[in-house]
């Protein structure tokens, strides 16, 4: 049996979400992560009727909930201006988690900075220990997504977090994209924090500035920055994720969760994602 289970964030097929679910499990994947921050999936939408629905149409798929996408986008927890609001509308995605039965949610929390003593740095401490203490009381973990800042940073600020309740969504493709990071290292260096993963590859074509760049997609200036010219997002096995370290460094710290498949661009990410799924069982 495969250390590993093999998810498809549903969102990524472009299809409505009952369809998404039954085209995940004909793809072959073993679960589904869902975006939880909008629309008729917010968890602000889905009354105690809807969640029991949803919980019942993933079962009747055969398939998990791997995770919640649990993002609310901006500048993550940097703004101490707008912690307050994002704090209830998290507290409410853990309760989503635990009615429809999942154990994770993902999120970005903004560029982690080096200053320890920055405001910023100050704001995201100490959210995510509030978070982490509600989510580990409902048995669930924040997973917190990698890219902004290098892995051992992120791995620091999760020591000083301290919690249960906030972990790591290692993305191998994030780190390459945007830090050239390795992410075999980052296996090492989050191993104790991984609650999940995302299954992505990319490549970097220009050294680039991770906090401008995180600030164009939170403030909606991405083209300004010509995204295309710093970095692409590539289908499985196209980029620069080596796929076999990476996969025995996992297996290695002791993962046995969830290589989530996320396809953000392309024309065709049904056939996208069915390559990776391919891929992915191939290599497990």
């Amino acid at each position: 049996m495969s250390k590993f289970k093999i998810g498809v964030m549903v969102d990524s097929l472009r299809l409505p979400i009952p369809e998404g679910v039954r085209k995940a499990r004909e793809l072959g994947a073993d679960g589904i992560q869902v975006y939880v921050v909008e629309g008729d999936m917010s968890a602000e939408a889905l009354d105690a009727s809807r969640r029991r629905q949803f919980r019942q149409l993933v079962r009747d798929a055969g398939l998990e909930i791997s995770a919640l996408c649990g993002d609310l986008g901006g500048h993550g927890f940097q703004i101490e201006a707008e912690n307050a609001a994002k704090i209830s509308r998290s507290k409410a995605i853990v309760d989503l988690a635990v009615d429809v039965g999942t154990r994770v949610v993902t999120t970005h929390i903004g560029v982690v900075p080096p200053d320890r003593n920055s405001a910023v740095y100050r704001n995201q401490l100490k959210v995510c220990r509030e978070l982490g203490q509600y989510a580990a009381s409902r048995g669930v973990a924040f997973a917190i997504e990698t890219g902004p800042e290098p892995a051992t940073r992120l791995a620091a600020f999760l020591d000083e977090v301290n919690s249960p309740g906030v972990g790591v969504n290692l993305d191998p493709a994030n780190l390459i994209m945007v830090l050239n990071d390795d992410p075999v290292q980052a296996v090492h260096a989050l191993k104790k924090h991984i609650v999940h993963t995302h299954a992505k590859d990319g490549i970097q074509y220009k050294p680039c500035d991770p906090v401008q760049v995180y600030a164009a997609f939170a403030e909606g200036g991405v083209e300004g920055l010509n995204i295309g010219e710093l970095f692409n997002e590539l289908p499985l096995g196209e980029g620069k994720v080596d796929w076999d370290r990476y996969l025995a460094a996992l297996s290695e710290v002791g993962y046995r969760g969830y290589l989530t498949i996320e396809r953000e661009v392309g024309t065709n990410p049904e056939a996208d994602i069915r390559t990776a799924v391919n891929f992915l069982k191939a290599k497990i």
